[in-house]
This record gives C-alpha cells, sequence and structure tokens, in this order.
C-alpha cells in the first residue's frame, strides 16, 4: 500500500507524527509512505523505515509570491512531480487550509479530522472521507487514531509511544572533541523571550554537571544563541564545556542528541528531537503547557510552572518570578542524579 502524507510543520508536529507511522508499519508491514513536508525539514522524514519518498514543499516561501511567474512555475513542477504517482490513500494529517490548499492540488481522494477534530474545523469541508478523534488528547495520540482510522488497524490499548527511528549508524559527531566520555547537552535557544530560562540558572547547572564528572555541549542556531553559549561557557574550561564553531546540521544535531548522556532543554523544536532519540531528556515549560502538544517519550521527563498553561508573551506584574516556580536549578540537578 502507498500512502501519500500532508504534514509540513512545525518540527514539533513532524515528530510527532512518528509514533503513527511505526504503529503503521507494524500493522501493515509492506507500506510505503511519501511526505509531503516544509522542505526546512526534508531531512528528516527519512529518518523512519515506513517513509519511502519526501516531497520538500516551499509553501511559506510562496505565499510570499504566489502571483509572480517563477512561483508558479515552482508550484506546478511539484504538483505535476506528486501526481505522476498513485495512491491508496492520501491523509491530511495537519487540518490546516494550507494543507487543504496542497491536498486540493493532487489526484485522488483526501482524507482528514472531521468538523469537531481538524485544527482548523472549516478544512474538513474538502475531505472525502473524515474521522473523529477526540482534540483534548496530546497530539500524538491524535495522529496515531487518525492513521489507525484512516487504515484500517486497531490501535492496541496502552501501548507505549515507539518513535521507531533508523539511528543504530548514527555515531558521535567528528567534531565532538571527546572520544568516550559522557556528556549533557543544554538546549538554551528558544522563540519566545519568556521561554528562556535565565543565564545564571544555566551557569549554576554548567558548572554541578562538570564537577560531577559531565562534559557539556552548548549547540546554537543562531548569532544571539552563540553570544548565549559563549557566556556561559567563558569561566569553564574547554576540556569541560564545547561550543561549536559552526552551526551544526539538522543531522549532526541529532547524533549530538543522540549519543548524549543527558539532555535539558527548553521548549524549543529539538526538544522533540530529543525525545525521538530515547535519551534521557528533561524539558522546562516556563509559560506552555506540554499536556496536549509537548515533547514526549519513554525518556522524557518535563518541569512544569505554575504559569505553564498562560502562554504568555510579556510578563507583567508578578509573572517573571512566578514563571520559575518548579524550575529552578535544584529540580533540575535532582533529575540528573537520578538519570
Amino acid at each position: 500500500m502507498r500512502v501519500l502524507l500532508i504534514k509540513m510543520s512545525s518540527m514539533g508536529d513532524v515528530f510527532h507524527t512518528f509514533p503513527a507511522l511505526s504503529d503503521a508499519l507494524q500493522a501493515m508491514p509492506n507500506i510505503k509512505v511519501d511526505w509531503v513536508v516544509e522542505k526546512t525539514f526534508a531531512e528528516i522524514p527519512k529518518w523512519h523505515p515506513a517513509v519511502d519518498k519526501v516531497y520538500p514543499i516551499e509553501l511559506r516561501e510562496w505565499r510570499k509570491s504566489l502571483f509572480k511567474g517563477e512561483t508558479r512555475r515552482q508550484v506546478r513542477a511539484f504538483f505535476e512531480e506528486i501526481n505522476q504517482t498513485s495512491y491508496d490513500l492520501i491523509l491530511d494529517a495537519q487540518g490546516l487550509y494550507k494543507s487543504v490548499w496542497v491536498g486540493r492540488r493532487i489526484q485522488g481522494a483526501i482524507s482528514g479530522f472531521d468538523l469537531k477534530s481538524a485544527r482548523e474545523p472549516l478544512a474538513s469541508l474538502f475531505y472525502q472521507r473524515k474521522f473523529s478523534v477526540e482534540k483534548s488528547q496530546h497530539a500524538i495520540l491524535r495522529l496515531r487514531l487518525l492513521f489507525a482510522q484512516a487504515l484500517g488497524y486497531e490501535l492496541p490499548q496502552g501501548q507505549p509511544i515507539y518513535y521507531g527511528l533508523q539511528t543504530e549508524l548514527w555515531n558521535r559527531p567528528e567534531a565532538l572533541p571527546w572520544s568516550s566520555e559522557n556528556y549533557l547537552v543544554c538546549l538554551h535557544g528558544t522563540t519566545w523571550a519568556t521561554k528562556y530560562w535565565p543565564e545564571e540558572n544555566w551557569y549554576q547547572l554548567l558548572r554541578k554537571a562538570v564537577e560531577s564528572g559531565l562534559k557539556v555541549v552548548l549547540p546554537w542556531g543562531n548569532d544571539e544563541e552563540k553570544l548565549r553559549s559563549l557566556r556561559l561557557k567563558a569561566d569553564l574550561s574547554d576540556k569541560d564545556v564545547w561550543v561549536p564553531e559552526r552551526m551544526l546540521t539538522l543531522n549532526e544535531m541529532a547524533a549530538l542528541l543522540k549519543n548524549a548522556n543527558a539532555v535539558v532543554s527548553v521548549d524549543t523544536g529539538l526538544s522533540h528531537v530529543a525525545a525521538a532519540l530515547d535519551v534521557p531528556l528533561l524539558v522546562l515549560y516556563r509559560v506552555t503547557d506540554p499536556e496536549l502538544v509537548g515533547a514526549d517519550g519513554p525518556k522524557v521527563a518535563r518541569l512544569v510552572s505554575p504559569l505553564a498553561s498562560q502562554y504568555i508573551k510579556n510578563f507583567s506584574g508578578d509573572q517573571e518570578r512566578l514563571s520559575l516556580q518548579n524550575i529552578g536549578v535544584p529540580e533540575v540537578e535532582k533529575w540528573l542524579e537520578d538519570v
């Protein structure tokens, strides 16, 4: 059976899909899945053995210049390539107007969430087959249930999350300065200023980790994050803390996380990568709620502040202080001791 999956972004959404693919592969060993995904994440789907072909889409760029001739040529060529293949199932696992825009340009009936289940309900009007999945569940379970209904197999009750990625040959990155020592990865970069963990907290944690015999890696994804990494490392030895000279590729970052002794992260896309790689992971949720879309997996732990459910982008009053309750350095150190 050949399936076309539409699940374009974000990084968390992409990783939330892997357990559903693992379920499908277990139930249907001969299944082949082609995946439409944003070009930014095009490396990721092939990590799963069920995925055959990846169609990297540049929808974010196209929307900026949809009426320009060159953009229209790119769009036409993209869908002409997809439509060379006949699919047994076209599954829109995103449930958004933008994913419907993609699906309607592909030959064949589209399946997806029903009116009460889709993130943007009216998107369901364009599906030929629709499935009900309760919205109050974590995104991983929602996708597992959607796949099971669309492909016609029973989802085993109580079955744990299994990402099923092909990581057996992912060795420690060659750039890593240590050949065998255990190391901690600290993911401090994120999108909202209110989701940051204070630099002083990171610094205290780094000193504790180094004193306990761990090496520490401080990766970065932009100039601001690089400067923060260098500040955190400033008073620590090069032999104990490594800040990469260049930004690591996604594949390099995945190998770095896979081979770590532990990972401590704020709420960021890379936390979902670590969750899928069976590495001990602690995620700090300061102003975002992990219950529906947080990083999840067999080795994932969470520290959640009292304000996590409020999605605060700008602090006022006493919110900044309250947002750090339950996610202090002692709580993180305790978790590290138990790993």
